[in-house]
């Protein structure tokens, strides 16, 4: 984006990881990937869906910096206790909802926001409010195919190559009926 800065470390990483695919490309023999049935269409398809995922939150972030006099005064009614309080389980359990139909990052980005975009802030006075979100992105990525990219490139591989798989809400019913009891001893043991 025209305006960020990009520390040298991230640039070098960057162009590193960009240099090693590239040379794996150029150096790994085309009958290795025919013999591993090697394709680029499960990637096109997860990087399509994270794509929109991404350009679709952008709004969404911008909406949370007019805080309470904007439009998601309703989620911020719900994640706020007594005197505006941050109420950690709710942070939780939404951040969590929301993580397992979208994905991790961008859920984390929008109750990071919620809770007032301040990493200084978040990362001392209020640290228990961060891993609650923390904590909800990740944990509940889980319980969807969308949840989080591997589940996601996981399920377009095997597809692909004819494996079946549940679909999208049979894979969700699952996870549900063995990941929420877990998720709910998280919350109580933590919040």
């Amino acid at each position: 984006m025209l305006g960020t800065e990009v520390e040298l470390q991230n640039l070098l990483r960057d162009v590193a990881l960009l240099a090693i695919s590239g040379l794996s490309l150029w150096l790994t023999p085309d009958e290795h990937r025919a013999t591993n049935g090697f394709t680029f269409e499960p990637i096109r398809e997860v990087a399509i869906l994270f794509a929109g995922i991404f350009t679709c939150i952008l709004p969404v972030l911008a909406a949370l910096q007019a805080g309470r006099s904007g439009l998601f005064i309703l989620m911020i009614d719900a994640v706020s206790g007594p005197g505006g309080k941050p109420d950690n389980m709710m942070y939780y359990w939404l951040t969590g909802i929301l993580s397992a139909f979208l994905d991790n990052a961008p859920t984390y980005l929008v109750f990071f926001n919620l809770a007032g975009g301040d990493a200084a802030q978040l990362t001392t006075q209020l640290s228990a409010t961060l891993t609650a979100i923390s904590m909800g992105a990740v944990f509940r990525g889980a319980l969807t195919y969308i949840g989080n990219a591997p589940n996601f490139m996981v399920y377009a591989i095997a597809y692909e190559r004819g494996v079946a798989m549940p679909s999208f809400f049979g894979y969700f019913m699952w996870s549900v009926l063995v990941l929420m009891p877990v998720f709910a001893i998280l919350s109580l043991l933590s919040f």
